[in-house]
Order: structure tokens, then C-alpha cells, then sequence
């Protein structure tokens, strides 16, 4: 093989690779999915799609590696490929953030003028949880806490907040997270805390960032006694 067809075949793949992610409802189905193993009709409802829509993208990201599947009876669950896929996502966020105006007009317009109090860090969080003085709040939907969060996390999905507000202690700081840096549930979840009179924050980051640092996640099964 010649040294610029060996380029061109190499180049081929790599461009195969942005294809596959070159799509917004691709990159929110990647999204979905490094929360844990997903069904089919589950992505659909909360990309705000339709399962036949969902398919045919899920089909490119699965020729292109990203995403495996597994059976169960007739459900087909999908799952990352591997941790690498979070990392080309996070990078994909990055760079956009760092090179395009528009990402940090949605970004200041929706997240930064919801946020009283600067977003806690993972090392705040991590050190206010050995101290003993927060409530880590996941406001993810379940099936998404069970596939794995942070220890000690409560779960309250978004929808059920307002009724089980009763649930969480009024003198400790509450940190909500969700699915990543521009996941919506969190900021949606602390601006009813703190209309409810709770001091609550945001983390600034979701679960599967927070897998990548390294950092401790167990799952619902783990926590049984």
C-alpha cells in the first residue's frame, strides 16, 4: 500500500466517524445513552422523536461503532460502544463552546442567567459530601439512576419534584445534577427548590463526566441491603 492511499483510507474512517455524529438528534441520542442502557421507545420519547426516527439514526451510530445492542424477549437496549464515545462527546461540547459565538449566547441566555450561585465542581461536591453538609439530588429519570449515580445521591425525577419536596431537609445545601454541563432537569430542578425557599445548586457536570473523571458510581442494586 502507497503512503497517500494508506492517508486516504485512514482519512475515509475518520471522516465515517464525524458523519455518524455530524446530526443533532444523533449527538442527543448519545447523550441519552451514556446514562445507561436504553430501549429503543425510551430514546424516542425522550428525544421528542419517533421510534421509527430514532431507529434509523440509532443505525448509523451503530455502523459507525459507537453503539452496541443487546435483547431482551423483543426490546433491543442500546449502550456506548465504549468510554471513548463520552470523551469524542465531551470534546465535540468543547471545542464548539471555545470556537462558536452562538453555543455561549444559549449557554449565558438559559444557564448562566438561572444560576444565583456559581455551579459546585465536582472537587466541591466531593468535599462537601465528607463534610456531611449537602444533599446531592439526582433529577433524572429513574431507570437512568438505577443504571448508575452518584453515591449517596437521592433520586427525585424532575416531574416529581414539586410533590416530594418534603423529602429533602430545609437546612442542608441540595446540588441537583443530570445528565451533563447543558442537561436542563438540573437548572429546571433548582429553580423550584429555591422558589420553594431551599438553598439549592447546581452541579457542573452530569453523571457519565463525572464516571470519566475516575470518579465513584454505584447502581440502585448496589445500595439494596
Amino acid at each position: 500500500m502507497e503512503g497517500r492511499e494508506a492517508k486516504d483510507r485512514l482519512y475515509e474512517q475518520f471522516a465515517r466517524t464525524a458523519k455518524a455524529i455530524a446530526h443533532p438528534t444523533r449527538i442527543e441520542l448519545l447523550e441519552l445513552i451514556a446514562q445507561g442502557d436504553v430501549s429503543v421507545d425510551t430514546l424516542a420519547q425522550r428525544g421528542a422523536t419517533s421510534v421509527t426516527n430514532a431507529s434509523a439514526h440509532l443505525q448509523i451510530l451503530r455502523r459507525a461503532r459507537l453503539v452496541e445492542t443487546r435483547r431482551e424477549g423483543t426490546r433491543v437496549f442500546y449502550r456506548l460502544a465504549s468510554e471513548d464515545v463520552v470523551q469524542l462527546i465531551s470534546t465535540l461540547r468543547d471545542v464548539s463552546r471555545a470556537r462558536l459565538a452562538e453555543v455561549n449566547d444559549v449557554v449565558r441566555d438559559y444557564f448562566t442567567a438561572r444560576d444565583v450561585l456559581e455551579p459546585i465542581t465536582r472537587d466541591e461536591l466531593r468535599r462537601r459530601q465528607r463534610g456531611g453538609d449537602v444533599v446531592v439530588l439526582d433529577v433524572r429519570p429513574s431507570d437512568e439512576y438505577a443504571s448508575g449515580h452518584i453515591p449517596g445521591a437521592l433520586s427525585i425525577p424532575l416531574d416529581e419534584l414539586d410533590e416530594r419536596l418534603g423529602e429533602l431537609p430545609r437546612e442542608t445545601t441540595v446540588v441537583a445534577y443530570c445528565r451533563g454541563p447543558y442537561c436542563v432537569l438540573a437548572p429546571l430542578a433548582v429553580e423550584t427548590l429555591r422558589a420553594a425557599g431551599y438553598d439549592a445548586r447546581r452541579l457542573d457536570v452530569g453523571l457519565p463526566e463525572w464516571r470519566q473523571a475516575h470518579l465513584p458510581v454505584t447502581t440502585q442494586e448496589e445500595r439494596t441491603p
